[in-house]
């Protein structure tokens, strides 16, 4: 009994910490933001949390697509990153294909931006490879 409460509340504090880096990913701080989208990419590749995703996958993608729009280098990198695993966690299903067609136009245009960093590109190459590997659903 008390093991199971206690696991509980471990998975609501992750799921509380998860809920505050998702916030912070709005912060005005290109600093905070960065820190965000790091603390993302560590818990997306550690543990699998579809369910708490699927509820928040629209904010999230929000969030990702203002990273991805007003961030610079690493911040964009990062966002790129998060995506290709947020894609991972949603799956091949109609949620993973609503996040990647969402931001696949965004992918594109960073991807094809001389004047974005080096490692922005790579990162919206890969994410673009990876979630349309996973979710697109139209074969083209």
């Amino acid at each position: 009994g008390s093991e199971a409460a206690s696991e509980q509340g471990q998975e609501e504090e992750v799921e509380d910490r998860l809920k505050e880096h998702m916030d912070n990913l709005l912060d005005k701080s290109a600093k905070t933001r960065q820190a965000a989208l790091q603390s993302l990419r560590l818990a997306l590749s550690s543990k699998t949390l579809s369910e708490f995703l699927l509820e928040r996958r629209l904010t999230l993608t929000d969030s990702l697509e203002k990273c991805l729009k007003k961030g610079k280098g690493e911040e964009q990198a990062l966002a790129g990153t998060v995506l290709t695993l947020l894609c991972l966690q949603m799956g091949s299903g109609p949620e993973g294909e609503e996040v990647f067609c969402s931001l696949k136009p965004l992918l594109i245009s960073i991807l094809t931006d001389s004047t974005a960093s080096p490692s922005a590109r790579q990162s919206c190459a890969t994410a673009l490879g990876m979630c349309c590997y996973i979710a697109a659903a139209d074969l083209e």
